[in-house]
C-alpha cells in the first residue's frame, strides 16, 4: 500500500464514523412530519431537518359521567430520547363541542399550569419564555375538534406528562344516552381549482394549482401503513352516575366489561385493557322502562351568576283518534347521495352500501326517489327522480351493488346537484348524504347548503371508524336536518331504521322559549326542527327571580306548549362553561351569516378569557419560571406518525397491499423504564397524503449536527480520496 492509498482509507473511517455516530439518537425517534398531521395524539419533537415523533409510552383516558355531562380527563406520557434540548408538538382530535379548559404539564420535576390568554398574546408569552430558555407550552386550537400543544425546551433524557381536561353534553336520542371519544383525525381530502396566472411567450397560459382551504398543510395527516406493526395502545375507563337505573350498557365499537356498583353507578372499562388509536370510542346506556327522563336541570352559581343546563324531551304525537290510525302520510322525494372516494374503501363502502340498500326498501309507493354517488366526479342513477315500483327499485339495488371505492372526495358538485330540484314534485324533499366527510373544505360546503337548501332537508350519515362529525354535525344542523352515526356493520338496521322512524314521524318547529322574567341569555338562541325521540337543550344564564320557563311549538297540526319550573335541580360544576361553550358555537355559526368578523372575535376571545376555555381566538399558555436550557441552544424539533383508521384500506389510497389488522397492543413489562424501550423506525411505511411531488424522496439521520452537512463534508472527503486513489495507482 503506497502514502496515497493509505490517506484514503484515513479519510474514509471519519467519513462513515460520522454518520453512524449521528444516526443513533434518531432511532429512536419517528419520520419527518408537521405540526398538526397526526391523526391520533402524538408528541412531535423540533429538529433541524423538521417535526419527528417522541415515543409514546402510555395514554389513559378517564371519563367521569353525572347527569347531562361528561368530564373526560386525557393523560399521555412521553419521552425525550434524545441529546438534545428539544421543542415539542402535540396534536389530538377532540370532540367537536368539546369545552376545553384545563392543562397540565408535568416535565421532570416542574409542573407547568395553563391559563387562557388571546391568541397573539399567548403566542407572545410562549416565544418569549422559549428565547430565555424558560419551559413553556402553548394550546391552539386547529378546528372546533382538533388541537395542539407546543412545549418548549425539554432537556435530554426528561419525561414529559401531559393531562388534558374537558367538558362536553352527552347525546341524548330515543331513550339512549351516549358519548364519544375520538382516537383518530381521518386524513382529509383537500380540493383544488384552476386559474390562468398569465400567459406565456408562446402564446399559451400559464395555469397555477389553488387549494381553497387556507390550513390544508394543518388537517392533512401523513399515515402509518399497517404493514409496519406500529401501536398506539390507549386504555379507558369511564364512571357513569345517571341517578337512575340502567338496564343497558354498551360499545358498538370496543368489548367492554361493565360493573355495577351501589346508588346507580356504573364503572366500564375496556376488555381488553388496551386498544390501538385507530378508531373513535363510543359507549351508550340506557335508563329501564319507566325511568326515561322527560326532563332534566342542572345549575352551577359561579362568580355571582346563576346558569342553569335545561333539557327538555317533547311527548310523542298521539294517533288523531278521529283520523283513524294516524294521519295521511305525505309523499315524499327522496335523494340519496354515497361517498365512493378512496377513504371510503374497505369496510366504509361495505357499510354504505348495505345501509343504502336497507333504506331504499324503506320507501313507500307514493314516494319518489334518486341516487347519486361521488368520488373525483359526480354519476347520478336517473337523469331525474322516478317513482318508488319494483323495477327501480331492483334497478336501484343493482347499481348500488356494483359501486366501489376510488378516487378524490369531490363533495362540493355531488351536493349542488342533491340540492337542485328537477321535475317531480312531492309535498317532502330530503336528502340522505351517507359519507365519513374526510373533507377539508367545510365552510365551503356550509356555504351551499345555507344558500341552495330552500324546502330541502338534509340528513347526514356518518359511517367508518373515524367519520368528520364537526362537519356531518353542522352540515345536518343547517340543513334542517338530523346527523346518524353508524359505528359498525352492526348497527345499520338499527340506526337506519331509527332514523327513517323520525322522517315518518311529525316534526317539531317553530319553536319559541319564553321565561318569566328579563334578562336571560340563552343558548342557542334560535332552536332548530326537534325530531321523535330528540330532546332540547339549552344553556342559560339566568338573573335573579326566574321561577318558570315555558317551550311553544308546532307539530303537524297540533300546537304544543310545555310549562316546566325551573327552580330546585342538581347542582353541576362546570354548566357556566357549557353555556359560553355554546354561546362561542353560536357566534361561529353567525360568520356564515355575514357577521363581521372583527366583532366575533372580539366576542369569542372575551368568552374565552372570562370562562377559561380554548377558542379560534383564545388558547392555554404555561410558562416555567425558572430558565432550565442553556440560554445559547436553540431547541430543535422532532413525531410518531399516526395509524391508518380502522376498516380503512390502504391499498384503496395509495396502491400496494393492504396489511393484517394491527396486533393488539401491550403494556411494557414490569419496571422497563424509558430508556429501555425498544422502537422501530418506520419511514418507509409511512406516506404523506400531500401530494406526492412534494414529499421528500429520503429522509436523513441527525444528531447534534445536521446530518445533511455531514453527508456533504462525507462527500468531498471521498471525492478527495478518489482523486488521491488515482494519482497513487498512477505514480
Amino acid at each position: 500500500m503506497n502514502p496515497s492509498q493509505s490517506i484514503y482509507l484515513l479519510l474514509l473511517i471519519p467519513c462513515m464514523t460520522l454518520g453512524v455516530a449521528n444516526a443513533s439518537p434518531t432511532t429512536a425517534l419517528g419520520t419527518q412530519t408537521r405540526p398538526s398531521e397526526l391523526q391520533s395524539g402524538g408528541l412531535l419533537l423540533r429538529r433541524a431537518d423538521g417535526l419527528r415523533a417522541a415515543p409514546t409510552l402510555a395514554t389513559d383516558v378517564e371519563i367521569k359521567v353525572t347527569g347531562l355531562v361528561g368530564r373526560t380527563r386525557v393523560t399521555q406520557r412521553f419521552y425525550n430520547p434524545t441529546r438534545d434540548w428539544v421543542e415539542a408538538v402535540y396534536v389530538f382530535p377532540l370532540p367537536e363541542k368539546a369545552a376545553v379548559d384545563s392543562l397540565k404539564m408535568t416535565i421532570g420535576d416542574r409542573v407547568l399550569e395553563g391559563r387562557v390568554q388571546e391568541c397573539a398574546k399567548a403566542r407572545a408569552t410562549f416565544e418569549k419564555a422559549r428565547s430565555e430558555g424558560r419551559k413553556a407550552s402553548l394550546v391552539e386550537q386547529e378546528r372546533p375538534n382538533i388541537f395542539t400543544t407546543t412545549v418548549a425546551n425539554i432537556g435530554p433524557g426528561e419525561n414529559v406528562e401531559i393531562v388534558l381536561s374537558y367538558q362536553e353534553v352527552l347525546r341524548y336520542d330515543r331513550a339512549r344516552f351516549s358519548i364519544r371519544f375520538p382516537m383518530v383525525v381521518a386524513p382529509r381530502y383537500i380540493p383544488t381549482t384552476s386559474s390562468i396566472s398569465g400567459f406565456s411567450e408562446s402564446g399559451w397560459e400559464d395555469t397555477v394549482q389553488r387549494a381553497p382551504v387556507p390550513d390544508a398543510d394543518r388537517i392533512t395527516p401523513p399515515l402509518s401503513n399497517p404493514a409496519s406493526g406500529r401501536t398506539q395502545p390507549v386504555s379507558i375507563r369511564v364512571r357513569i352516575d345517571a341517578g337512575f337505573r340502567l338496564v343497558e350498557v354498551e360499545s358498538p365499537t370496543h368489548p367492554v366489561r361493565v360493573r355495577a356498583e351501589p346508588d346507580h353507578v356504573y364503572e366500564v372499562e375496556l376488555s381488553d385493557g388496551l386498544v390501538q388509536a385507530e378508531s373513535d370510542f363510543v359507549l351508550s346506556w340506557r335508563p329501564v322502562v319507566g325511568k326515561v327522563p322527560g326532563a332534566a336541570l342542572f345549575h352551577e352559581q359561579w362568580q355571582g351568576e346563576h346558569y342553569a343546563l335545561l333539557m327538555v324531551l317533547p311527548p310523542s304525537p298521539d294517533p288523531d283518534p278521529d283520523a283513524g290510525a294516524s294521519e295521511i302520510r305525505l309523499s315524499k322525494e327522496t335523494i340519496f347521495v354515497i361517498d365512493t372516494s378512496g377513504s371510503m374503501g374497505g369496510d366504509s363502502i361495505r357499510q354504505a352500501q348495505k345501509a343504502l340498500i336497507h333504506t331504499l326498501g324503506q320507501l313507500h309507493p307514493e314516494d319518489a326517489f334518486n341516487v347519486i354517488r361521488f368520488d373525483s366526479t359526480v354519476e347520478k342513477l336517473y337523469s331525474q327522480a322516478r317513482p318508488v315500483n319494483q323495477a327501480s327499485i331492483r334497478e336501484a339495488v343493482v347499481w348500488v351493488s356494483q359501486l366501489d371505492a376510488r378516487g378524490g372526495t369531490e363533495m362540493l358538485p355531488a351536493l349542488t346537484a342533491a340540492l337542485i330540484r328537477g321535475t317531480e314534485r312531492r309535498a317532502v324533499r330530503q336528502i340522505i348524504f351517507i359519507t365519513d366527510g374526510a373533507v377539508g373544505n367545510e365552510s365551503d360546503l356550509l356555504r351551499v347548503i345555507r344558500r341552495d337548501l330552500d324546502r330541502s332537508r338534509l340528513y347526514t350519515v356518518g359511517i367508518g371508524s373515524a367519520p368528520n362529525s364537526h362537519f356531518m354535525t353542522k352540515a345536518a344542523e343547517f340543513g334542517r336536518g338530523t346527523f346518524t352515526y353508524i359505528a359498525s356493520p352492526e348497527e345499520v338496521e338499527a340506526r337506519m331504521g331509527e332514523l327513517f322512524s323520525k322522517l315518518d314521524s311529525p316534526v317539531l318547529h317553530d319553536l319559541i322559549v319564553e321565561w318569566d322574567a328579563t334578562g336571560v341569555e340563552a343558548w342557542p338562541r334560535r332552536i332548530p326542527d326537534v325530531y321523535s325521540g330528540e330532546p332540547v337543550v339549552i344553556a342559560a344564564r339566568l338573573p335573579a327571580g326566574v321561577g318558570q320557563v315555558v317551550l311553544t311549538g308546532q307539530r303537524g297540526r297540533e300546537d304544543l306548549r310545555i310549562e316546566l319550573d325551573v327552580s330546585g335541580g342538581s347542582k353541576h360544576a362546570g354548566v357556566a362553561r357549557v353555556w359560553a361553550r355554546r354561546k362561542v358555537a353560536s357566534l361561529m355559526n353567525s360568520l356564515h351569516e355575514g357577521a363581521p368578523v372583527d366583532r366575533v372575535s372580539a366576542d369569542v376571545a372575551e368568552l374565552g378569557i372570562l370562562h377559561h376555555i380554548v377558542t379560534r381566538w383564545t388558547s392555554l399558555v404555561a410558562v416555567d419560571v425558572t430558565p432550565t436550557a442553556p440560554v445559547d441552544v436553540v431547541p430543535e424539533k422532532h413525531a410518531v406518525p399516526s395509524l391508518l383508521p380502522r376498516g380503512w384500506s390502504w391499498r384503496t389510497l395509495f396502491g400496494g397491499k393492504d396489511a393484517p389488522a394491527n396486533t393488539q397492543p401491550s403494556q411494557p413489562a414490569p419496571g422497563t423504564g424509558p430508556g429501555d424501550l425498544h422502537l422501530k423506525q418506520a419511514s418507509a411505511s409511512v406516506i404523506s397524503t400531500q401530494a406526492l411531488a412534494s414529499r421528500p424522496l429520503g429522509l436523513l439521520p441527525m444528531g447534534s449536527t445536521p446530518a445533511a452537512l455531514l453527508l456533504g463534508i462525507g462527500s468531498m472527503l471521498l471525492g478527495i480520496s478518489s482523486l488521491l486513489w488515482r494519482s497513487g495507482r498512477g505514480a
